[in-house]
């Protein structure tokens, strides 16, 4: 069985989907959480609604190279570890997941051909592709898939981490086939089950050995379409087509290389000249999109992201004597105009936030959340209210902000934020690092006062909302695991109940509840929401048939050399 995706549906088809939306099962929630109905059906219910998709279309070109942005240069490709974008861009070239997800935010198998959720929610049964093979070529077979379940999943993986804490048992009855076994009902599986949040290593490389240093994580060898060849460190990462790939006449390139260009304007150009074809996730600046969507070379849109809803935030070190109050946090957000700065420094393609869930997850989201518009009076009195008054000089207190080292509309956003927190006599110094320097600051030392930085609800909030939230979820180390240090004990409650929930109007209100919390509490101080964009050579097919830009495997790309 090939990958498939979901298709119109005849009103016969319609009439069973109502049907099933009248049952209580299982694997329905799980569906509704991705924001589609299919993705969390029993495969035999869920076969009966989709169709094959071929493995080659109509009119598809062979060949060619793909040039493509990174940007900034990953700081590893170590992507069961840290998850950063540039890491996961490069990386779902390489490596296959056992699921991927359609625009529909449905799921399609990669490694899986099918799966199944058992009606009580207590285990989950894939079957895995047959004539899949490692870029060594050693055969792929459910072991790898148990290994890296045991040792990568609930060891370091930070999203599996969590989703599968309730994994007791990895059965493989066959070398294709295998049950995850549960102690407790977990509806976010199968949204979980895709390159970066459950990823799958080659156990004959890893098992054995120190698997954060094992020598494969930068020249990796995966299952995916393109085959690793060189990371040239600040020039370039090269990818080769695999011939040995699982689905016939794939992927349809030959080569993909990313390309490391940290200055903002030589993007542009790269882009404008057709040096490079690709550019993900706000590649150029915003007066430089709406120049480039003129062209009649360039596509400029902002398709392709339709599970990769984030929000940008102000991470504050709960552990620091002056960000553990609670009224400065309050002070903080009063004080910035989010309105001006989504407007200036993002060019309108962004929206304020109202909490920690984007809008673009509408099961999920509420707008019925505390808000702290912009109000210098406000932010001043809660300062005073504090402890700190205005001194002689004028300061209340000094503040480092290290803003997230993504490029340039970063800095300017920690720009507008110094100017907002002076003019409410807290006293900034904007701090600058290279990415690898930043994410040792912030998530292994927990050296800093504030930063700067952003993350994705995905399909679930449980996937991305979780781990910034859950005290448990702290992990001194490892990227993106509630660095701020909170801990909360009606928080824990809430998130815990949400992990085990499997209706959905229940788990949507749990997490309405998470979202009012946050904004009472201020963990986080939530900005805005992205309205993300690509840029892309107009010959390029296939290129938003994903759920997320920043990992789709690239296998159905291609150039056409008719436009």
């Amino acid at each position: 069985m090939t990958s498939s995706t979901q298709l119109p549906l005849s009103a016969d088809e319609q009439e069973v989907i109502a049907d099933l939306q009248r049952r209580s099962f299982f694997g329905i929630s799980g569906a509704l959480l991705a924001g589609g109905l299919l993705s969390g059906l029993p495969t035999g219910e869920a076969n009966a609604l989709t169709k094959a998709l071929p493995n080659t279309e109509d009119g598809a070109q062979r060949g060619g190279t793909l040039e493509a942005l990174v940007h900034p240069e990953p700081p590893t490709l170590a992507f069961f570890i840290n998850t950063a974008t540039p890491t996961r861009l490069v990386a779902s070239k390489i490596f296959d997941g056992l699921l991927d997800y359609g625009p529909d935010l449905q799921p399609r198998g990669q490694l899986a051909e099918r799966w199944q959720v058992a009606a009580d929610g207590l285990s989950v049964t894939l079957n895995l592709r047959k004539n899949v093979f490692w870029h060594d070529g050693k055969p792929f077979t459910s072991e790898d898939v148990k290994f890296s379940a045991e040792q990568v999943w609930r060891k370091y993986a930070p999203t599996a981490r969590r989703v599968f804490q309730n994994l007791t048992q990895v059965d493989t009855p066959d070398a294709h086939t295998v049950v995850l076994r549960l102690s407790k009902p977990t509806p976010v599986i199968l949204n979980a089950l895709d390159v970066v949040a459950a990823p799958v290593l080659p156990r004959h490389l890893y098992e054995g050995t120190d698997i954060p240093n094992n020598p494969h994580n930068n020249k990796p060898v995966g299952t995916g379409p393109f085959v690793f060849k060189e990371w040239s460190r600040g020039s370039h990462i090269a990818l080769e087509r695999f011939d040995k790939y699982w689905a016939p006449g794939l992927p349809y390139l030959d080569r993909l290389t990313f390309k490391v260009i940290p200055d903002v304007a030589g993007r542009a150009t790269a882009l404008e000249t057709g040096a490079v074809h690709y550019g993900e996730r706000n590649p150029v600046t915003f007066a430089d999109a709406d120049r480039l969507a003129k062209s009649n070379k360039l596509v400029v849109s902002t398709d392709g992201y339709n599970g990769f809803a984030a929000t940008l935030w102000l991470i504050p070190n709960l552990r620091d004597p002056i960000l553990g109050k609670l009224a400065v946090r309050q002070a903080l957000v009063h004080a910035i105009n989010r309105d001006a700065l989504v407007r200036t420094v993002w060019g309108g393609y962004a929206a304020a936030a109202t909490g920690p869930v984007s809008s673009q997850l509408k099961t999920f989201y509420t707008a019925d959340t505390q808000q702290y518009p912009f109000d210098r009076k406000k932010a001043e009195a809660l300062l005073e209210e504090a402890g700190y008054p205005k001194k002689a000089d004028g300061w209340r207190f000094d503040l480092t902000h290290a803003f997230i080292p993504y490029g340039d509309d970063y800095r300017r956003t920690g720009e507008f934020v110094r100017q907002a927190f002076r003019a409410v006599g807290v006293n900034v110094d904007l701090k600058s690092q290279d990415l690898a320097s930043w994410t040792k600051d912030v998530f292994a030392d927990y050296k800093f006062q504030l930063v700067s930085s952003w993350g994705v609800n995905w399909q679930d909030p449980q996937l991305g909302l979780e781990q910034h939230y859950w005290s448990k979820a702290e992990s001194k180390g490892t990227p993106w695991q509630n660095a701020s240090g909170y801990a909360s004990p009606e928080m824990d409650r809430l998130l815990e109940a949400a992990q085990v929930e499997p209706d959905i109007a229940k788990r949507a209100q749990i997490y309405q509840d998470v979202q009012r919390l946050v904004q009472k509490d201020l963990p986080l101080l939530h900005l805005f929401e992205f309205r993300w964009f690509g840029v892309w050579d107009k010959r390029l097919r296939n290129v938003t048939d994903t759920f997320n830009h920043s990992q789709s495997n690239f296998a159905r790309v291609w150039f056409d050399a008719k436009a």
